[in-house]
């Protein structure tokens, strides 16, 4: 099967998608970029060829009659398990790192010591992954690095402290050994991950699935079988000129935006993009080709960074922030968008008496009065209007969008599609089915 995919570099997470000769999307991958694009650039397109063969089971089992309602459940409970595999491998790799850097020189004297704690670590780290990823599992995030990272502290302390090992050194070897790991691809034996995953789901399922195990076996074990041939790739984003990838096989992030939005809604004529670094505002035509844009990517003002810093201030985790917001009764005036004082203002407003929910509206509806500036300035809201980017999953800044555009511009058609983070991708894989099929 052929696939043309698309990589969408950005500044906080690498986005690959997959696309058949049809224009259908067969998969869709993301990690969290690093400072060595090729490998985000690889991860990123292992997890959407990964996520590929799930839409390949799915086709295929929809045949099972003993699946027959259980679809959907069933194949939730075996990615659980292929991302529970993935994760177990990775822990592994991160113990044996850090385990390598504690036989360092400078702990000499606490050689043992710092053996013994890891042991202990890591023991309970093994011990508690299927937790994270059971039936209803919340997570902060599903990067190995914020998982296992913010266990590896948490039960570091505490490990540490009971067996007197001053925790600045297990810091000392998580910074060093965290690096390591993620810049090495790991095993990209997809199949070996899925056949143990499925043991996996099989033994969790009770005597449900028994008598269809064979049966879904033996579709799984054909979908596996089907060549998915990287036909062509087309990279953009923030860092498309680290991409691995000769000049012809680039577009610039406005048009793969402008493009992808096009394909997810073809009556789209005016797209805003809100990603972690800048943000773009773009006019675009009946057949998606930009007209006009106007883009912020010199301050962090306004960008996913920008909440990602009031996150930290707060304590809370960036997908928190929308949900807080909702249950505001007032929104507060913020007279800052700016990053820098931001933390200075959010502090004052706390100290005021003021309500973390309210304060996190008026943020919000400040985030979103910048980028109708931008907007305006690119030519104003024409209907459709197409919200992309990763705060576009954000409800409140939805929320605000929604208020702000029908007070400026009346009632214009809102476009929000659920993989919008995708959009640059998407745009990338169509370039890079045209100029395959060219």
């Amino acid at each position: 099967m052929k696939c043309f995919i698309g990589i969408d570099l950005g500044s906080t997470t690498t986005k690959a998608l997959l696309m058949d000769a049809d224009s259908k999307v067969l998969g869709r991958g993301i990690t969290n970029s690093r400072s060595n694009y090729d490998i985000a650039t690889t991860v990123a397109k292992r997890e959407a060829f990964a996520d590929a063969r799930f839409n390949l089971f799915r086709a295929s089992l929809s045949s099972v009659e003993a699946l027959d309602g259980r679809l959907d459940e069933f194949l939730a409970s075996l990615e659980r398990n292929f991302r529970l595999e993935q994760y177990l491998e990775q822990l592994a790799d991160l113990e044996a790192t850090c385990k390598n850097h504690a036989a360092d020189p400078r702990f000499s004297g606490q050689t043992q010591l710092v053996g013994e704690v890891l042991d202990q670590l890591f023991d309970q780290l093994h011990a508690e992954a299927p937790e994270y990823f059971a039936p209803g599992a919340k997570r902060k995030s599903d990067f190995f690095r914020d998982v296992a990272g913010s266990r590896y502290l948490a039960v570091g302390e505490a490990v540490a402290k009971e067996e007197g090992l001053a925790f600045d050194v297990l810091l000392n070897i998580y910074d060093r050994s965290i690096i390591e790991v993620e810049n090495r691809t790991g095993d990209s034996d997809t199949s070996g991950k899925v056949l143990g995953a499925l043991d996996r789901t099989f033994e969790s399922a009770g005597n449900g699935l028994g008598a269809a195990a064979a049966e879904v076996r033996g579709h799984i074990g054909e979908a596996l079988q089907i060549e998915l041939e990287e036909t062509y790739v087309v990279g953009t984003g923030y860092g498309r000129a680290r991409l691995p990838f000769s000049k012809e096989h680039i577009r610039s992030e406005i048009l793969c935006h402008g493009l992808g939005a096009h394909v997810m809604y073809d009556g789209t004529r005016t797209v805003l993009d809100i990603g972690g670094q800048d943000t773009k505002a773009i006019q675009i035509d009946a057949d998606g080709i930009v007209e006009n844009f106007q883009m912020n990517d010199r301050c962090a003002a306004g960008c996913g960074r920008y909440l990602g810093y009031i996150a930290d201030e707060m304590n809370v985790g960036v997908h928190e922030l929308g949900p807080i917001a909702s249950k505001a009764t007032r929104t507060v005036r913020i007279n800052s968008t700016c990053t820098v004082f931001a933390g200075a203002e959010l502090r004052d407003r706390l100290s005021l008496g003021e309500k973390r929910e309210d304060i996190l509206a008026g943020l919000h509806r400040a985030i979103i009065l910048r980028a109708l500036s931008l907007l305006s300035r690119s030519g104003g809201v024409r209907d459709q209007f197409t919200f992309t980017g990763g705060v576009a999953n954000n409800e409140a800044a939805v929320r605000a969008l929604e208020t702000l555009v029908r007070e400026n511009y009346g009632d214009v058609a809102i476009n929000i599609d659920p993989e919008s983070i995708y959009t640059g991708a998407l745009g990338a894989a169509t370039f890079a089915l045209r100029a395959g099929e060219a």
